[in-house]
């Protein structure tokens, strides 16, 4: 459990990275998709997924090789993080 609050410590301490996960939660979708749905910039949406995929909340559902049309998703980890961010209403 601790690893898990040092995971959700890290997520919202960042408005772009709770921008991130909320919406990865909803569905995979590309960075432009996640910029345009929140009204953030396309390099602070893609930094924020850089960090999360560190953290191994998120991951890439394409082809790494892949350069226009790069969905993301949430992996179990992110999930799960996302489930205690609701839980715990900190959000």
């Amino acid at each position: 459990m601790t690893d898990e609050w040092d995971h959700i410590g890290f997520i919202i301490s960042s408005r772009y990275r709770k921008i991130v996960i909320r919406e990865l939660n909803e569905s995979p979708s590309t960075p432009s998709q996640i910029a345009e749905r929140s009204d953030a910039s396309i390099a602070s949406i893609s930094n924020a997924l850089s960090e999360l995929g560190e953290k191994d909340c998120v991951e890439l559902l394409v082809d790494e090789d892949r350069r226009k049309g790069r969905v993301y998703g949430l992996t179990e980890t992110g999930q799960a993080v996302w489930d205690n961010l609701e839980e715990q209403q900190l959000l």
